[in-house]
């Protein structure tokens, strides 16, 4: 399950673990114009972890989702 919310500087998506245990903690991804957060709480530091990916980093993301194993760079076209 995921829920969408759009606020006023970012869309945020977050994705909730469904199913059989163990689950994990909900994944909070915020989209700003020129970056993307991806959050999680963590239970054994009970901090809640963020990572920041430039707009590059999430097409290259994007783009490995659908490739085979190996090293690649996107070409603009």
């Amino acid at each position: 399950m995921f829920t969408i919310e759009h606020e006023y500087d970012a869309t945020v998506v977050t994705l909730v673990d469904e199913g059989q245990a163990p689950l994990q903690e909900d994944v909070i991804i915020n989209a700003f114009e020129d970056c993307v957060t991806v959050s999680q709480f963590d239970p054994r530091s009970e901090k809640m972890i963020q990572i920041t990916l430039s707009i590059a980093q999430l097409r290259d993301l994007e783009a490995a989702l659908d490739l085979p194993e190996g090293v690649y760079r996107l070409r603009k076209d």
